[in-house]
């Protein structure tokens, strides 16, 4: 496991974690599947149906020394910039349940493997 914590910055405050390259690795992949989603919903209705077909959510989770779980459905959001995600952090002792934007979870992450790499 790395030494770095992931630092994930919310809208007030921040919080860090321990946590692997390999689960970050992961977590880019279900942001990545998730801004795809976005931007499947912001796309203009078909015009067949004039409806723009509905996204199922997307919902990580990483076991370590603490768990983390991120949740968004893309269905609420009209563009991916506007987009929040929820997230939970805890452990045995604490539970933090909030939301975060979802552009700087991405970048967070993004820098966390830029620091680990």
């Amino acid at each position: 496991m790395s030494s770095i914590p992931l630092k994930l910055n919310l809208v007030e405050g921040s919080v860090s974690l321990s946590f692997s390259p390999q689960a970050a690795q992961e977590l880019k992949a279900a942001l990545d599947e998730l801004i795809e989603r976005l931007k499947a919903v912001a796309a203009k209705p078909t015009p067949s149906t004039g409806k723009v077909t509905p996204q199922r959510p997307v919902e990580y989770r990483y076991t370590g020394e603490v768990f983390l779980e991120i949740f968004c459905n893309p269905n609420i959001w009209p563009t991916p910039f506007a987009a929040k995600v929820l997230l939970t952090v805890r452990d045995i002792n604490i539970r933090l349940t909030t939301e975060a934007e979802l552009t700087r979870v991405i970048e967070d992450v993004n820098q966390y493997l830029e620091q680990v790499g």
